[in-house]
């Protein structure tokens, strides 16, 4: 099963401080949900885990990921993630991001494009379950960005901290898959 997401994400920084996060790998996992880089095998592959908790059911994998383009003239990176848990289910990630400027000096946008491939027992929720989980996940992640680039100082803006590992908000996950699916049910948007 595949899904496309297309995101744009308002930063309250100038494009140089957000884009001193986001060539940073290590940061950007730090602001994903329960993602984390466990080694760097060199300049452009990692091994890192992704884990998350919905309701009783914990998902954990093991992945790699590989940046493919770094421009850091156009503020664009491009890579590859992909993984496998225990019990069978296998993803990956096709992202390409940039920077772009915002409507004053002080802003930016966060602009992702990303085809994500599930197979196994996480592509039996479907494509229903499937974006909801996805949006909640990157709702939190944008919040997580948003801090890590508050947290750099305009003058150190070449070495982000990372951010601390979290995971992702079953509860509020599951409140937004349960309006969706009487939205659903329904024929109304409950949002």
């Amino acid at each position: 099963m595949q899904v496309q997401l297309d995101k744009r994400f308002d930063i309250p920084a100038p494009a140089d401080r957000t884009w001193a996060v986001l060539k940073d790998i290590r940061a950007v996992a730090g602001c994903m949900p329960g993602a984390e880089i466990t080694e760097q095998v060199d300049d452009t592959h990692y091994k890192g885990t992704m884990r998350s908790k919905i309701g009783p059911a914990v998902m954990s994998f093991a992945g790699e990921v590989e940046v493919k383009a770094l421009d850091l003239a156009q503020r664009r990176m491009e890579m590859l993630g992909k993984g496998a848990d225990k019990a069978g289910s296998s993803a990956s990630m096709n992202l390409a991001a940039h920077v772009e400027p915002g409507a004053d000096a002080a802003s930016s946008v966060l602009v992702g494009v990303a085809t994500i491939t599930v197979s196994g027992k996480l592509a039996q929720f479907g494509g229903r379950l499937i974006m909801p989980v996805a949006d909640a996940m990157l709702a939190q992640f944008a919040d997580s960005f948003r801090a890590a680039v508050a947290a750099l100082a305009p003058a150190a803006a070449a070495a982000p901290p990372p951010a601390p590992a979290r995971e992702l908000n079953a509860f509020g996950l599951m409140w937004l898959v349960i309006k969706r699916w009487f939205a659903g049910l329904f024929g109304r948007k409950t949002d």
